[in-house]
């Protein structure tokens, strides 16, 4: 595609007490070389002065200001439904926790005109303070005996040998740190999950959409991402998860798995189970009831 044909792409990104994060990311989206797009940053009920810090040093985006946190769809929708309203032909979700090269979205653009039929596409996304090792290659796959998602190329190399059409192949999901979606996609499909609040919102959104739309992934559009990057990688971050965190983790992968593949949750209520016994091996004594309270409330 000549990018001189310039599709209109609203980048959306989501704060909540993170605006040095968010500032960051904002400084290298002023450096992109795609021709067309605008930035809306929606800020979740921040209690950190984000608001005010963002806006005094970014007055070219548009800044909505939520009453409350949201959590990630609820977020990412409400700028969703304004970029459509301003009939946005594609919707670059980004995390605000994120640093793009000049090229990023360029890469993005290209491999959804080039590919067919593709309603969201990933970016190569590498650790921020490890810039040798992979966070993922756009996503990952879903384990329907346990309710678990993998990333695909978690710690890898980030200069690793890529087939594209193997990695596209594998994809059941695209990390929400980087999506481009179409607005045909978001048409068809609709907006994210908010009953998900954290977690498995992006695979509800690719199962939504069945058959109807294939998932892309983009090799050479890359996203620095500082999420894990901190705690060494997937290992470390289990044993490091807020308590909210391991909440939404084990409450969603029994809400997604009741939805989808309904017949494989007494296998996923077992590999909940395994991580309550896990929570009491670690001495998360705090943690037990309220795993065993999800496991009957899941889907309220």
């Amino acid at each position: 595609m000549n990018l001189a044909d310039k599709p209109n792409v609203y980048i959306i990104l989501v704060n909540w007490n993170g605006w040095k994060d968010t500032v960051e990311c904002l400084r290298s989206l002023q450096k992109l070389d795609y021709p067309d797009y605008s930035v809306i940053v929606v800020d979740n009920g921040s209690s950190d002065q984000s608001v005010q810090q963002i806006r005094q040093r970014f007055t070219d985006i548009h800044l909505i200001e939520n009453e409350e946190n949201l959590g990630f769809a609820g977020g990412n929708n409400v700028g969703i439904r304004h970029a459509l309203e301003r009939e946005a032909d594609y919707i670059w979700l980004l995390n605000n926790d994120t640093v793009v090269k000049a090229d990023t979205l360029s890469h993005l653009v290209r491999r959804i005109e080039r590919g067919t039929n593709i309603g969201i596409c990933g970016s190569k996304l590498i650790y921020y303070h490890d810039r040798d090792k992979l966070q993922a290659l756009g996503g990952g796959y879903f384990n329907k005996w346990l309710g678990t998602i993998t990333t695909l190329g978690s710690q890898k190399s980030a200069d690793i040998s890529i087939n594209l059409e193997e990695v596209e192949t594998s994809l059941d999901y695209i990390i929400g740190a980087s999506m481009l979606v179409t607005k045909e996609f978001l048409n068809e499909v609709g907006l994210l999950n908010e009953e998900y609040f954290l977690y498995y919102e992006e695979i509800d959104w690719a199962m939504r959409s069945g058959d109807q739309f294939q998932l892309g992934f983009a090799p050479k559009s890359i996203v620095y991402h500082k999420e894990g990057a901190s705690t060494g990688g997937q290992k470390s971050q289990e044993y490091s998860r807020s308590k909210q965190s391991d909440y939404y983790q084990l409450k969603n992968r029994l809400k997604f798995t009741h939805a989808f593949f309904p017949l494989y949750l007494p296998f996923t209520y077992l590999s909940v189970i395994y991580a309550l016994l896990n929570r009491a091996k670690r001495g998360q004594w705090d943690r037990i009831p309220m795993i065993i309270k999800l496991m009957f409330t899941f889907n309220k």
